[in-house]
């Protein structure tokens, strides 16, 4: 479910945390959750997208995603859960959330299990960067022009790539 961007009122978008932390954010430029559907096993995989207009930039966002041994919260403010998943839509984006039985009237706070990071470099910084450096497991990386592309989710270089960022790509068959 596609969470950032979204909405012009950035305060109802979902956003990433450390447990204890109420006040430092990470806002992915684009964010998509993958929720649980199981509510006795409450968790969400997130696939991350980083435009990066620099190298100290790009380094920024990467320290953020690092594999750690602390753990991530997704955080979804209610306004957000109670909106219609697509314009026109009447059904609330909570009733499309398996885990959800009934509507929330608290955010939803849930462990991430899975992050997956998408970073998009200029040109010539993607080009530097895909002959001399070796992108961590969950990193994945295009050049700005494929990402911002209007016609970018019909390219099937993009295709490969963003089904290549799949948890589903990491098995042989799924049951």
């Amino acid at each position: 479910m596609r969470a950032r961007p979204g909405e012009a009122d950035t305060s109802i978008h979902p956003f990433l945390r450390l447990p204890g932390s109420n006040r430092l954010r990470t806002l992915p430029d684009g964010l998509w959750l993958h929720f649980s559907p199981d509510p006795a096993d409450a968790y969400c995989d997130i696939l991350c997208i980083e435009a990066c207009s620099t190298l100290q930039n790009l380094l920024d966002k990467r320290s953020r995603f690092a594999p750690s041994t602390t753990s991530l919260l997704a955080v979804c403010p209610v306004p957000w859960l109670m909106a219609p998943l697509k314009a026109g839509d009447e059904k609330p984006r909570w009733r499309h959330i398996k885990l959800l039985r009934q509507q929330p009237v608290e955010p939803l706070v849930l462990p991430v299990r899975d992050v997956r990071v998408l970073y998009g470099l200029k040109s010539r910084q993607y080009d530097g960067f895909a002959r001399t450096q070796m992108p961590q497991a969950h990193e994945y990386f295009c050049p700005m022009d494929a990402l911002i592309d209007e016609e970018g989710a019909s390219n099937p270089a993009m295709r490969a790539l963003i089904a290549r960022a799949s948890g589903a790509a990491n098995f042989m068959m799924l049951p």
